[in-house]
């Protein structure tokens, strides 16, 4: 609690500075802000209905959102004088985000991922050690992203004196989830800016996909007083059993867990139920506390994409716009789809791209290349195995 607290006051001194801004700005500015806005064109033809604009995340540096929160608080983090930066990981984009971070202000740097999650992610698991970092393979419980707070959380409390620990998504104990919705939310504000520009008015509808809540509330915030639908897309997973998806939402449930209060996947006894996404990032049983009171006063609507919808639209938006997008945003894509088909011309969507799809190398492949992919790691390996 004295953690939390010296982290409240802080951020909140933090906010108020002249100083403080400018060095984040700036941060934003090597980040590679502001990402771009474009009109769909091939894919909203293909579709025959809305026209769907695409706010594309995956060209910031380091390849998702992730990065805006990790540079904000990698501020807070040299402003209350601490040496090392945790964080926990799912598709290994934050990890991987927190570790740019600290090699940026030459900070240590320790990262907890799930095992599982590790085998499925593993090029980001490969630049986070590049960049300097430790990941601690965490093999308890499912070995994914929930187990991986678990243990973030745990190393944090032994090292409150030079850690802080850099939470990914606008979840845990306050003041966490407002710090990571308002680093993020700069995405938000470029796409009003920028579809203003562009069209003259805002969009009808904003898309994205909803993990832990960061994506989504960044692009969502800035909109949620204005006139504009706000969805957003669950992990459908494989089907509707306990353990086959990562929809919140489907049997919502509150709980508290893991320092905040929400709606989560829980089963009989209220623990947190095993999940499952195609999409690491989307891989966790609970949703920001935010998000769940947006549900509750119906300001923002789910839905949710199986994992063969979001292999579906991979490739569409692939083929029609030569955008690779990250699974997770893959989600967001299914839904806009389903969406903009049924909507008329004269409608417009945001879909928001969070990350791009080269992360996701070992799981693509695996669904869409199988036999070709085989064959070439065959070829890696006894070419190693020569060396």
């Amino acid at each position: 609690m004295s953690a939390l607290k010296q982290l409240e006051e802080v951020y909140l001194d933090a906010i108020n500075d002249p100083g403080f801004k400018k060095k984040f700005i700036e941060l934003l500015d090597y980040a590679g802000r502001p990402t771009p806005l474009f009109f769909a064109k091939s894919l909203s033809d293909h579709l025959g209905g809305a026209k769907i604009y695409i706010k594309n995340e995956g060209l910031l540096h380091t390849g998702a959102h992730k990065l805006n929160n990790a540079l904000g608080q990698s501020l807070l983090a040299q402003r209350m004088q601490k040496k090392t930066l945790i964080a926990e990981t799912g598709a290994g984009q934050h990890g991987l985000a927190t570790s740019t971070a600290a090699a940026r202000s030459q900070m240590g740097c320790r990262v907890f991922m799930g095992e599982v999650d590790m085998k499925r992610q593993y090029p980001n698991v490969y630049n986070m050690k590049l960049l300097g970092t430790k990941v601690m393979a965490v093999k308890e419980g499912t070995r994914t992203l929930k187990d991986a707070v678990n243990a973030a959380l745990k190393d944090w409390i032994e090292h409150l004196d030079d850690c802080h620990y850099i939470i990914g998504s606008a979840l845990g104990p306050h003041p966490y989830p407002t710090i990571v919705r308002d680093f993020q939310s700069i995405i938000g504000r470029e796409v009003k800016e920028q579809f203003n520009g562009l069209t003259g008015k805002l969009p009808d509808l904003i898309i994205a996909c909803v993990g832990g809540g960061s994506n989504s509330l960044g692009i969502f915030h800035s909109f949620i007083d204005e006139d504009v639908k706000l969805i957003g897309v669950e992990a459908g997973g494989r089907g509707e059993e306990m353990g086959e998806h990562a929809s919140r939402f489907l049997h919502p449930k509150i709980g508290i867990a893991q320092g905040y209060k929400s709606y989560f996947i829980q089963n009989e006894e209220g623990q947190l139920s095993q999940t499952h996404s195609i999409s690491a990032g989307l891989d966790y049983g609970g949703i920001s506390p935010e998000l769940a009171y947006l549900h509750d006063q119906k300001r923002v609507e789910f839905m949710r994409a199986t994992d063969q919808e979001a292999l579906d639209a991979f490739k569409l938006l692939i083929k029609t716009e030569g955008v690779i997008p990250a699974m997770e945003s893959s989600h967001a894509v299914a839904g806009a789809i389903r969406l903009a088909k049924n909507m008329p011309r004269e409608k417009s969507m945001v879909v928001h791209i969070s990350g791009r799809g080269d992360k996701d190398l070992f799981i693509t492949a695996k669904h869409l290349d199988l036999k070709n992919w085989n064959e070439f790691l065959k070829q890696e390996i006894e070419e190693m195995s020569n060396d």
